[in-house]
């Protein structure tokens, strides 16, 4: 069978990847050239710690809480737009204990499937992507946000995970050459980070090996149907036709979904990220500075600092102020970092699709017997990258799922 799937992150050659091994002749119709995204400048983290779905208590508090601050790690561009608030009232009905309580179970399986297959992967396509598997920090500078760490670390215990909770002095230890003004930290030891970019080449380049067919820098501007099924792909380099179809475009699902008649709430929140190139004494752990709202993670000499959430529809708008907050944040976890505010054009910024209560889209589409929808991972397409790759190549093959995918069924809301 030939199956044509839309999107070239980190999820479409996930996806390929595994279609690939079973045999199926592999389309990767992708808008760029698969050298930039969101699967390329985020943190690089395989973290099944990401339990808890971004739609939780106190977001909404918090966010209101921010949308003041022109650095604010969260941020909302008050416009009139009936998708921004549909969105925005699924999301509230989803910021609470029980759904939380409900959905999390979900999110840890697909995390801890995730971080299964990656080790696999990286012996196949070749360790060249600066993988290292030795946790990572819940780094918190005040004592009341590391208590509230320390709590969330025994729902993780209850999950399977390992967890070692750290006092100051003990995170210092493990930063010996840069001195931190931190309460405490949990190191979650199933956590692992690489280098996203060398990833997804690696990726890209095992494809093509593997005679996976790349139709780069084409832009999909219809389908045509017959029935219930979708049987080509039209875009401005011509007409593709498909016998299975398989969306993964990331911030642009709604809007290549919609083109077949499938409504999907989801929103485009911006992240913002800057890369050093040598930093001489450097940090050894990866860490989200729980406090700031932002991250922080070391490949040697290399250290990358990112974070935000700005939700303020698809452009790439640079807001220096957003990354101003990113930068004090770090300078005030790790005041011996020695690192300097990056100049305006080494700002990177990303489009994370986000749902409104923090699980992907993954499953069939109701409305086609042949399109199968795999999206809005948000902050997490990394980290559920290989197992959503492989959830869409079982749903494909009407297989027995790895896992129950009930509630990653794209028609919820």
């Amino acid at each position: 069978m030939k199956v044509t799937i839309i999107g070239g992150g980190v999820i479409g050659l996930c996806s390929a990847y595994y279609l690939q091994k079973e045999g199926y002749e592999i389309t990767v119709i992708e808008r760029g050239d698969i050298t930039d995204g969101c699967s390329f400048g985020n943190m690089g983290y395989m973290s099944p710690s990401h339990f808890v779905p971004l739609a939780s208590p106190g977001i909404i508090a918090e966010g209101f809480k921010h949308m003041l601050s022109s650095s604010s790690p969260f941020y909302i561009k008050p416009r009139l737009n009936w998708d921004l608030v549909q969105w925005g009232y699924h999301f509230w009905k989803s910021s609470n204990a029980s759904t939380v309580k409900k959905n999390a179970p979900h999110l840890n399986k697909l995390l801890q499937l995730s971080r299964a297959l990656i080790n696999d992967m990286r012996t196949e396509i070749g360790d060249t992507f600066d993988m290292e598997e030795k946790g990572c920090l819940m780094m918190c500078k005040q004592q009341k946000t590391l208590d509230h760490e320390f709590h969330l670390a025994d729902d993780a215990e209850k999950f399977g995970l390992k967890v070692e909770r750290l006092k100051r002095d003990a995170v210092q230890q493990l930063e010996p050459d840069v001195e931190l003004d931190v309460a405490g930290a949990v190191l979650f030891k199933d956590d692992c980070h690489f280098n996203p970019g060398k990833m997804m080449l690696a990726l890209k380049n095992n494809l093509e090996k593997k005679g996976v067919r790349f139709q780069l820098n084409t832009t999909v501007t219809g389908f045509e149907r017959s029935n219930d099924a979708i049987t080509a792909v039209i875009t401005d380099k011509g007409k593709f036709d498909c016998e299975q179809l398989v969306l993964a475009t990331g911030s642009w699902l709604p809007v290549v979904a919609k083109m077949m008649g499938i409504k999907l709430l989801l929103q485009p929140g911006k992240g913002y990220s800057h890369t050093y190139q040598h930093v001489e004494k450097n940090i050894k752990y990866p860490a989200i500075l729980v406090d700031g709202r932002c991250a922080i993670t070391p490949w040697g000499h290399q250290l990358r600092i990112g974070g935000t959430m700005e939700l303020s529809g698809i452009n790439n708008k640079v807001l220096i102020n957003r990354m101003q907050g990113i930068y004090d944040s770090a300078r005030n976890f790790y005041p011996g970092l020695k690192i300097d505010f990056p100049p305006a054009d080494k700002i990177w910024n990303g489009l994370r699709p986000v749902t409104p209560d923090g699980l992907p889209y993954i499953g069939n589409a109701s409305m086609y017997k042949n399109v199968i929808i795999a999206g809005g991972h948000a902050m997490l397409g990394i980290s559920e990258g290989t197992g959503t790759g492989k959830l869409v190549t079982e749903i494909i093959q009407q297989k027995k799922h790895s896992i129950n995918i009930e509630a990653f069924k794209p028609n919820r809301f």
